[in-house]
């Protein structure tokens, strides 16, 4: 066991690796990086470039890229919008994001510093990017747990009671409501509750905007409690409504799979109950593909399943501002919670393998080849 996490969790470097170089590579040639969204914002705003470049705090966080190592001739004929500007002015623009060095150069200080969970600062939103993420842990966490929680107890139980009644009457619209959850989006269900009892059309029943309400703090910590899952009721159930299909035809078919194995028939031909037999061995079982699908269940709702639902309830988690900074180009915070992401994904699917040896001591990972 040991050998095996060992040799995983060095797979795991050159993997991380692997996923920061492709993304930098990609951002290289993304048209609108930082210098030109600040010369734009110079313009737009009419700010001083003096007064601009001594608030920026002339920090030289060395992740993200541009295309400022292509082009020949005028320099300013790199950026959108730098016509006109003093070379020297937009050398110190550069200087300030970093892009005075070459691309290899700036990957590798930035990898360097990740290695020391070092993301710098953000470039628009002012903070340091751990301090950014650990403030909208909250959020996201609330979204991703109770969300992920919700959907296996309801796909579990429903699967399995869809695998026993195969082809009944109760399998038949319980499917029907299955397909219905997989064909409406959670945005467009989520539209919907907002429409039905948020206030916007019919009803006035659950709130709108924030996790807790803005006297969370002068309530009792009954009424702190209840007003926090009162704000998550509507986000939640959108996000439910999208998760929980998939996996319950999924338990549905494993379940059956494992019913028509040559071990069922001979555990009941030795006289053994039906209870035992379903929930003894059968249940254990279908499980394991349950199991290894929980990692990819969880980041998704996490870190991606939850991003429209943050704009729609003004929830300000790690999806929407992952959003934001893809718009602004504020690099230190999209590769930063691309590292994050990519290493607790890692982490989670070890988790996932560890828990097969839980439910059935009879795999043994030791004894393969990665």
């Amino acid at each position: 066991m040991i050998a095996y996490l060992v040799r995983r969790v060095l797979l795991m470097i050159p993997t991380l690796f692997g996923i920061m170089l492709i993304n930098f590579i990609v951002v290289q040639f993304a048209p609108g990086g930082p210098v030109e969204q600040t010369i734009s914002r110079l313009k737009g705003t009419g700010i001083s470039a003096t007064e601009h470049i001594t608030g920026g705090g002339g920090d030289t966080v060395s992740t993200g890229g541009n295309r400022s190592q292509t082009g020949t001739g005028d320099s300013n004929s790199q950026y959108r919008g730098a016509r006109g500007l003093d070379p020297r002015f937009l050398e110190e623009i550069k200087r300030m994001y970093g892009f005075d060095k070459p691309a290899p150069e700036r990957f590798w200080m930035m990898m360097k510093n990740y290695l020391r969970f070092d993301f710098g600062n953000s470039w628009f939103k002012g903070g340091s990017v751990i301090d950014l993420i650990i403030s909208k842990l909250p959020v996201s966490i609330s979204l991703g747990l109770w969300t992920t929680l919700l959907v296996y107890l309801i796909s579990i139980p429903l699967g399995v009671s869809k695998a026993l009644r195969d082809g009944s009457s109760f399998d038949i619209w319980t499917s029907g409501i299955l397909i219905v959850g997989v064909a409406i989006p959670s945005f467009l269900f989520a539209l919907v509750l907002v429409i039905l009892f948020a206030g916007s059309s019919y009803l006035n029943w659950f709130p709108l905007r924030g996790l807790v309400s803005d006297n969370w703090q002068q309530l009792s910590a009954f009424g702190k409690v209840a007003d926090y899952f009162w704000h998550l009721v509507l986000p939640v159930k959108a996000m439910v409504i999208g998760s929980f299909a998939g996996l319950a035809m999924l338990t549905k078919n494993s379940f059956i799979d494992q019913i028509n194995q040559q071990y069922v028939t001979t555990a009941r031909a030795k006289g053994a109950s039906e209870r035992r037999v379903l929930y003894g061995h059968v249940f254990r079982n279908a499980m394991l593909i349950v199991i290894a699908g929980f990692p990819a269940t969880f980041i998704g709702i996490l870190f991606t399943g939850s991003l429209l639902i943050e704009i729609i309830f003004s929830l300000d988690g790690l999806g929407l501002m992952g959003y934001e900074s893809v718009l602004d180009r504020d690099y230190p915070i999209v590769f930063g919670t691309l590292y994050i992401y990519t290493l607790i994904g890692m982490l989670t699917q070890l988790i996932s393998d560890l828990m097969y040896m839980v439910v059935d001591p009879r795999i043994d990972f030791e004894a393969r080849d990665l």
